[in-house]
């Protein structure tokens, strides 16, 4: 089952795109929705409320005032806490029914508004974020609902900005033009990513680039991207997962590399990635097991052991290489790593020789092959660079 949150900020068109995911067939689970059911008359939320806030935040037929309540609570930290206490452990108890009840090889939204807030992005395979610029999102809440401006400009202003919103997303769904391009958009989404995404998490398949070699010039948000997939390893392997991190070409500024983020999770003895928890933790967070590689090319005669999964998501292409903590072969892409970082020159000779084998009409296979011979080459000024800052101050 792929898991997707969905979020965006108020205005910006979120319920649109859940709308139009449920007719192409996800089931989605709606978090206002679930809000508005638990506190309805009836409900143990409900009288928990009236205990706590009085009549006064009740209609006349006994269901929920949500303007007076929400004057209560806005400008009192107090009383929203006392509020979340009360609702918050009901709206989960039934968003976990209702996630339950959902078929094993669906497509699962969850229609969230509070998942860059609640930093919750690493709970889902993937987060798709529905963007629309402040202004254009205050004229759509005045227009469409009836707010005075200043109300909603603080509405929006309480909420994470866009720069967190970009950070957490997966994917950005760009609301600012029409309704038509919008639902052009989100079905482009279904077909090329969601649903081959699920295909392949059910069938325990990785996304694999084309053979032919192509190289993509430095990209500043592979970090970020990084940083989003090392949080869900880390989720869902605990404290089987001694480190997760980023390594590879796409973890040094300004290297050209293939467009693919290789991740390297440190165990305490291999033998621990080799138990079904371990390695079905990891497929089922989208990173399943890749048969036949058990070891890397070594650069000092030793055994160099690993194992190696690969992500199910055709928009994201990643290598996750897992590696005992404390061996020669864990230890050394960190130090190839941060070598490259330190030392321009270096960097440089490595960005030549990646255009010199692109040139060559190499296939990715092949492109590994042949940077084999430059590696070990290096391996000493790899280890130098290593130890020498290990002896610098700081």
């Amino acid at each position: 089952m792929l898991r997707v949150g969905l979020t965006g900020g108020i205005g910006s068109g979120k319920s649109t795109v859940g709308r139009t995911l449920a007719d192409l067939g996800a089931v989605v689970v709606d978090a206002d929705a679930v809000a508005r059911e638990v506190v309805e008359p009836g409900m143990p939320a409900l009288s928990a409320i009236r205990e706590r806030f009085g009549e006064a935040v009740l209609g006349k037929d006994g269901a929920l005032d949500r303007p007076a309540l929400g004057r209560v609570v806005f400008t009192d930290p107090g009383a929203l806490a006392d509020l979340e206490a009360i609702t918050h452990p009901a709206i989960w108890r039934r968003t976990a029914d209702l996630l339950a009840e959902a078929p094993d090889d669906a497509i699962l939204v969850h229609d969230m508004p509070l998942v860059v807030e609640k930093d919750m992005g690493a709970d889902y395979h993937l987060v798709v974020v529905v963007g629309a610029d402040a202004d254009e999102r205050r004229d759509r809440l005045v227009r469409d609902r009836g707010m005075d401006a200043e109300d909603a400009q603080a509405r929006i202003d309480a909420q994470a900005d866009d720069e967190a919103r970009r950070a957490a997303a997966d994917i950005w769904l760009d609301n600012n033009g029409t309704p038509a391009q919008l639902d052009v958009e989100v079905r482009r989404l279904w077909a090329e990513r969601l649903e081959p995404f699920n295909e392949n998490l059910l069938h325990g398949i990785r996304a694999r680039r084309p053979d032919a070699l192509t190289l993509s010039e430095p990209d500043e948000t592979w970090p970020v991207q990084a940083a989003r997939l090392v949080a869900r390893i880390e989720r869902v392997l605990g404290e089987r997962a001694v480190t997760v991190e980023h390594i590879g070409s796409t973890s040094v500024p300004g290297l050209p590399a293939k467009d693919v983020i290789d991740l390297q999770v440190g165990v305490a003895a291999l033998a621990d990635a080799d138990g079904a928890g371990f390695v079905d933790a990891l497929a089922r967070s989208g990173f399943p097991r890749i048969d036949g590689v058990t070891s890397d090319n070594s650069k000092d005669g030793s055994e160099w052991p690993k194992r190696l999964h690969g992500s199910a998501d055709p928009g994201r292409v990643a290598h996750v290489h897992v590696r005992e903590v404390g061996t020669p072969g864990y230890a050394w892409p960190q130090k190839f790593r941060d070598w490259l970082r330190a030392d321009e020159a270096a960097r440089d000779e490595y960005a030549s020789l990646k255009m010199d084998l692109l040139a060559q009409g190499l296939t990715t296979t092949g492109y590994a092959e042949a940077k084999e011979p430059w590696f070990d080459s290096v391996h000493e000024r790899v280890m130098a660079h290593s130890a020498s800052s290990a002896h610098s101050p700081g």
